[in-house]
Order: C-alpha cells, then sequence, then structure tokens
C-alpha cells in the first residue's frame, strides 16, 4: 500500500471531537492537541509517521510562523502540508514568547487540518477574529479576520477544490476528497470537482 493510501485510510477513520470550550464565545472547539491525541493511534496502525516543525518567515514585512506537517511511509515516501499564522505585535497578558508559541499552535492546527482534511468551518476560527491567515502549500487562505467585507470562510466545495488543485496525484486527492465528504456534495459538485483532476 502506497503513502497515498495509507494517508486515505487515516483521514477516513479520523475523528477528532471539539475536546475544548470557549466560555466566552460559548462554542466548542479543537485544538492542536486534540487533533494529534486522535491521530497517533491511526497513523501508528497504518504504518506512518509524523514530524511538525515551525519556520518564522516574513511576508510583506509581517512575521509569520510556518508549520509544516510531513507524514512518511516505512519506505520514505513522504507528504507534506503548510500553513501560516501571523504573530500579532502584542497581546495583552502575553510576553513575545506566550505570543509565538500560540501562532504555532494556530497554524500547526491548520496544518493538520490541511493533511488530515479537518473541516472547521463550525470550529471556533469560524468566528474568531485572531487575524491569522492559515494556508496550505504556500498559498494564503484568507481568515474570516482578515477576510474582505462580504467575504465568507470557504465552503466544502471551495476547500475541495483547493486541495485538488495543490496535489501532484489529483486523481488520489479527489479520491480522498470523495471519501471524506462525498456524503455532503451533490453530483454536480462532485463533477465541478472532477474538472480540476487531470
Amino acid at each position: 500500500m502506497n503513502i497515498q493510501s495509507k494517508l486515505l485510510a487515516v483521514q477516513s477513520e479520523l475523528k477528532a471531537p471539539k475536546g475544548q470550550f470557549n466560555s466566552f464565545g460559548k462554542y466548542n472547539y479543537r485544538s492542536c492537541e486534540d487533533i494529534l491525541e486522535a491521530v497517533k493511534p491511526l497513523l501508528s496502525k497504518h504504518g506512518l509517521t509524523m514530524t511538525i516543525s515551525d519556520d518564522i518567515v516574513d511576508v510583506g514585512g509581517r512575521v509569520y510562523v510556518k508549520a509544516t506537517v510531513t507524514v512518511f511511509d516505512h519506505d520514505g515516501n513522504a507528504h507534506s502540508v503548510n500553513a501560516y499564522a501571523r504573530e500579532e505585535e502584542s497581546k495583552k497578558g502575553m510576553d513575545a514568547s506566550q505570543v509565538t508559541g500560540a501562532t504555532s499552535s494556530y497554524a500547526r492546527k491548520y496544518a493538520l487540518n490541511g493533511m488530515f482534511l479537518i473541516d472547521d468551518t463550525k470550529d471556533s476560527d469560524s468566528t474568531n477574529t485572531h487575524d491569522k491567515v492559515p494556508t496550505s502549500n504556500n498559498k494564503p487562505v484568507v481568515s474570516p479576520a482578515s477576510a474582505p467585507s462580504g467575504s465568507q470562510e470557504p465552503s466544502i466545495m471551495d476547500k475541495a477544490i483547493s486541495y485538488v488543485k495543490s496535489q501532484n496525484d489529483k486523481h488520489k486527492a479527489y479520491e480522498q476528497v470523495i471519501t471524506k465528504y462525498g456524503d455532503q456534495l451533490s453530483d454536480a459538485q462532485k463533477n465541478a470537482i472532477k474538472k480540476f483532476v487531470r
């Protein structure tokens, strides 16, 4: 079984519950740690290992944390996903290292979301204003807080198209999307996504 097939199996089996509660906003959300706790047994089950690393990068004069999640199989094949989160100039009650740590956690969560096709449209990040910019494969995705007026959180359709377009093996990416979201997509939507498979 190749790495894409193993990754598809993990994506299909992964259940990452929203184990955290924000008492101010009155919503449940999942943290980076929640995702890691849920995915580790599945990685082991399917013979995969995973690393997460951070880099500090300058984008347009602003400091971002770039998180990279890489999954490896036992033959040394790898698949990586990147996500970025912008550091705030300052945050009340936090010193500089805490700001960086919180930003790292946010970027890592979105890199994990990209790797394992976790849909956070009803998560806390669809309603909060972190003013951070998650991305996948070095392509910025505008967060709700920094989006132009009138724009909305990307739909499953938008995320599916972006994912398929960003992958080298578009046929495999399409299969992964259909496995994860097929019951939420109409036949017309599936056909529209398939147009990006070449």
